[in-house]
């Protein structure tokens, strides 16, 4: 969305005026975000602005409360003008958050003179408004990542021999990452390369920053050259990558104190995810040395993304009077959920030491199960779903629900199963929205109207929609281009104006409409034209739409992103008028409306662009990573095993234990932990173990997990829907949802019968059973529902399989043993594949009544292993039997046929 603009404060008089700009708020308001803080948080609240401050929070403690309420704090109580304080957080969404909570405290006048966002937004607009003063100009275009890798892999082309003469193959991605990684460690291109140099004489370092992602020292010495040659590259093109905003930030702020003057207290959001750069940049922007930091040391995930956990003891070090306020009043999960999640941190020793604590109840314990395989691991949790949904009778629905995993490879399995139970889901940070191909055209063709420097906008643009340009002839032009060291449009349109020469085969015909485009847009953004506007007149130009119905099967879905794109181009005019000054700023230039909308749509964090419409209606699919800072009801999270958790190829073990710490206390009230036993690895299955990080925690308190689901008791209901703060459901809802789901016959994995591998349902209108008893074949009816609560007696005369229309009691979960065993619902051994028909037998023994088979609390003895014959004798049955019992057939190869229930073999016929 951008930064928040404003105009500088006079440092003179600036606590009287910020004082009469308050006069018109009411005393109520002013008091009242004071009111619901408890003890610790109002203490941070009211910390001395002049006193640099660390509040560790941890989850749910209402960190985001604290930080707006300070803000508020400072301008209300210490008189601070709104513009001098400089609030940075690391998503637009927690920015927003921020600004609706502040502006029913302060109102949107003064919230609006804040200057929050983050910190690319931050060094964006000030990079803009002092451009000059550090060699830049101000219309310099933000190069997405997409771009930089283009870049990067031309640059590779010539280094094609070096790798190939050392066997050796390199990716954009990697070399990118080695890049970002070294600007994060604030390296510049010759810092870079002189590390490198220097690395190359000696053995690797295990503890060295790039000894992951570099290959060998010959490879990293190709990567220093390609760091020089790209920043060149993005130079030549007037574009700063999103690492350059935050280098070029801190070399402004370090050495021109007038783009800092104005900012009198500095406060910044999730700290313990900075990395050194940002770091660096915060230092140089605390210029009243002003500071007031938010974060949770246990909830350090991204390391791997240059977050530096240890900048909190660098802060004390630089910041000498620093103190710290813990926040331990979680107000989030149950206290069951608090407590596991709790003992599974607790085993890092050098973490700081610090506790939570709810006034919630103690809720449902969280779940630990185990399972044969990772199909039905998933085939239980999307079966869960729907069994939670039925027994919390409505309270609950599908967007209640996130299935959290490790990476997103895992989510294959899971969406299968969910699809098979008819339960709709979402990817949560799937495809960008400014990543997708119509948006990035579009964005290309303004890219090019602000900047006529930026080459990638223009290889993207010139030939969409089709004009015959090749790749030849764009070569061809980038060639003349470097030669005449001139931006490629000025080029272009001397060609097209007959000023300079045509190249071979001609193409000023054929860049007649791209000129034109590029020409108007540019005359609309001069004269401010507002960025929707300019995208409706460029769709029309190039007639877009078209284009799309030409070249795109999903051209309609395609053409309503163009739609949202200008919706969203509306939604965001407000916030620029904040930011257009009227005047150009020091060293820099005026920004036009469509710069300052480009600026926002290139630094439109994940999850900007999606909307809670329609959320409720589907299960959330996540990596721990991306749920970061959310939160849902019920909390799954499958593959708790070695190798997942942690991972396999990680570098640091405890911020993987952090990482399912911040997984597991994503939960509100229901919370499931899974693995599986064995699991199809790259075509290979493979034995897997239960993760350490769990196995150490239920082998000293067994009581933290349950290895089987509640049965959402009434109880249960009653504690759910206190800690959600929802109405509790009608029980005669309940008991209809439950009738329903029941409809459905399940195996003891909750898993539908006509999905589980080892049967199958036989067809309406077979006849051909086996005469042998169910019970050695398959474990009693019973235990095939194990969940179900019994609600509704059944009569005296009732039957096994009457439709499977009877209720048994569930099976009463029960903590884990000590020595950390796991019971599935059934430990005999598996049938081979089976027929099941809903026929009647003759002169079948009579079912037992239901009642002597609910025997749900006390486990089953193990039945022997079953030897199957082979020549299995054929009845056939008649369809006027009143009893309808369910039987199991065999069926088995041998050789050139088949010995099969169910259907009649014409090839082969039974002895």
């Amino acid at each position: 969305m951008g930064f928040n603009g404003g105009d500088e404060p006079s440092v003179t008089g600036s606590r009287v005026v910020a004082s009469r700009q308050l006069i018109n708020l009411p005393l109520a308001l002013m008091a009242s975000y004071l009111d619901t803080l408890n003890s610790a948080q109002l203490k941070a609240v009211k910390h001395s602005p002049q006193i640099p401050l660390q509040i560790l929070a941890g989850p749910g403690s209402g960190k985001t409360k604290v930080l707006t309420s300070r803000i508020a704090h400072l301008i209300l109580h210490h008189a601070l003008p709104p513009s001098a304080i400089c609030a940075v957080t690391f998503t637009n969404k927690a920015a927003n958050e921020m600004k609706e909570r502040l502006t029913k405290v302060i109102g949107k006048e003064q919230t609006a003179q804040v200057r929050m966002g983050t910190f690319h937004a931050l060094c964006a607009l000030f990079l803009r408004k002092y451009s000059r003063t550090i060699g830049l100009e101000g219309n310099f275009t933000v190069c997405d990542a997409e771009e930089s890798k283009k870049i990067i892999a031309s640059l590779l082309k010539t280094h094609k021999d070096d790798l190939a003469a050392k066997n050796m193959t390199v990716k954009e991605s990697n070399v990118l990452a080695i890049i970002s990684k070294a600007k994060a460690k604030g390296l510049s291109a010759n810092d870079f390369a002189r590390k490198m140099r220097s690395q190359s004489h000696r053995p690797k370092d295990s503890s060295d920053i790039f000894a992951s992602t570099s290959l060998v020292s010959g490879v990293d010495l190709i990567v220093a050259e390609i760091y020089k040659v790209y920043e060149k590259t993005l130079r030549k093109n007037n574009s700063l990558d999103f690492d350059d905003l935050l280098l070029f930030g801190v070399k402004l702020f370090t050495e021109n104190q007038d783009a800092v003057k104005w900012c009198k207290h500095v406060l910044v959001d999730e700290f313990q995810d900075t990395n050194t750069t940002q770091y660096d940049l915060m230092r140089a922007i605390a210029f009243a040395r002003c500071v007031t930091v938010v974060g949770d040391p246990d909830q350090s995930i991204y390391g791997w993304r240059s977050a530096e956990v240890g900048n909190l003891a660098r802060m004390q070090k630089d910041f000498a009077s620093t103190e710290q306020i813990f926040l331990e009043q979680n107000y989030r999960s149950t206290a069951s959920i608090l407590k596991a999640s709790l003992a599974v941190v607790a085993q890092d020793k050098t973490r700081i030491q610090k506790s939570l604590h709810t006034s919630h109840p103690k809720g449902p314990s969280p779940v630990l199960q185990s399972f044969l395989s990772e199909h039905i691991e998933a085939s239980f949790l999307a079966a869960e779903i729907k069994r939670v949904v039925a027994h919390m009778g409505g309270t609950l629905n599908w967007g209640d629900f996130v299935i959290l995993l490790r990476f997103n490879a895992l989510s294959r399995t899971i969406e299968s199963a969910l699809q098979k139970e008819g339960i709709p889901s979402r990817v949560l940070g799937g495809h960008k929205f400014f990543e997708r191909l119509e948006i990035k055209d579009l964005l290309a063709y303004l890219q090019l109207a602000d900047n006529p420097q930026f080459v990638p906008a223009f290889i993207r643009a010139v030939n969409t929609p089709a004009r015959g340009i090749g790749e030849k002839t764009v070569a061809e032009l980038l060639s003349r281009v470097a030669q005449s060291n001139r931006p490629v449009m000025e080029l272009v349109e001397k060609i097209h104006d007959g000023a300079t020469p045509d190249i071979k085969p001609a193409v000023k015909r054929k860049l007649g409409s791209f000129v034109t485009a590029i020409r108007t847009l540019r005359s609309l953004a001069s004269a401010n034209a507002s960025p929707s506007d300019l995208i409706r007149r460029l769709v029309d130009l190039i007639r877009y739409e078209d284009h799309l119905k030409k070249t795109q099967a999903d051209w309609d879905t395609r053409w309503e992103n163009v739609q949202e794109l200008i919706t969203f181009a509306s939604d965001v005019q407000s916030d620029l008028d904040q930011n257009i000054s009227d005047s150009e700023g020091e060293g820099g230039s005026r920004d036009t409306p469509l710069r300052l909308f480009l600026q926002a749509s290139m630094l439109s964090s994940e999850g900007d662009q999606q909307t809670k419409e329609g959320e409720s209606e589907k299960v959330t699919i996540s990596t721990c990573h991306s749920a970061k800072g959310l939160e849902w009801p019920v909390v799954m999270v499958p593959a708790v095993e070695q190798g997942i958790f942690p991972f396999y190829r990680t570098e640091d073990v405890e911020e993987e234990r952090r990482l399912l710490y911040v997984a597991c206390t994503r939960a509100q009230s229901l919370l499931y932990l899974t693995h599986a036993t064995s699991r199809k690895v790259a075509g290979d299955i493979k034995t897997k173990e239960l993760s350490a990080f769990i196995s150490s925690v239920t082998k000293e308190d067994p009581s933290l997990f349950m290895d089987r689901p509640s049965f959402c008791s009434p109880s249960d209901r009653k504690v759910i829907c206190q800690v959600l703060n929802r109405p509790p459901p009608d029980e005669e809802e309940v008991k209809n949802r439950i009738v329903e789901y029941n409809k459905t016959p399940r195996n003891q994995f909750g898993m539908k019968i006509r999905d589980d591998p080892r049967i199958e349902i036989a067809a309406p209108g077979t006849n051909f059973v086996s005469s042998g008893t169910l019970n050695t074949l398959y474990p009693p009816m019973p235990t095939i529902f194990p969940f179900a609560p019994r609600l509704l007696q059944p009569s005296a005369g009732a039957r096994w399989g009457q439709q499977y229309s009877f209720f048994v009691a569930p099976p009463i979960p029960r903590p884990l043993q000590a020595n950390n065993s796991f019971y599935p619902y059934d430990s005999r051994p598996v049938p081979p594949k089976a027929l099941v028909q809903h026929r009647g037998v003759q002169n079948r023994p009579p079912a037992p009544a239901i009642e002597s088979l609910v025997t749900a609390a006390q486990p089953e003895p193990k039945a022997p292993p079953v030897q199957v014959s082979t020549s299995v004798p054929l009845v056939r049955q008649s369809t006027t039997s009143s009893n309808v019992v369910p039987v199991l057939g065999v069926k088995r190869r041998l050789g050139m046929g088949r010995v099969t229930v169910g259907y009649a073999n014409k090839k082969f016929k039974p002895p």
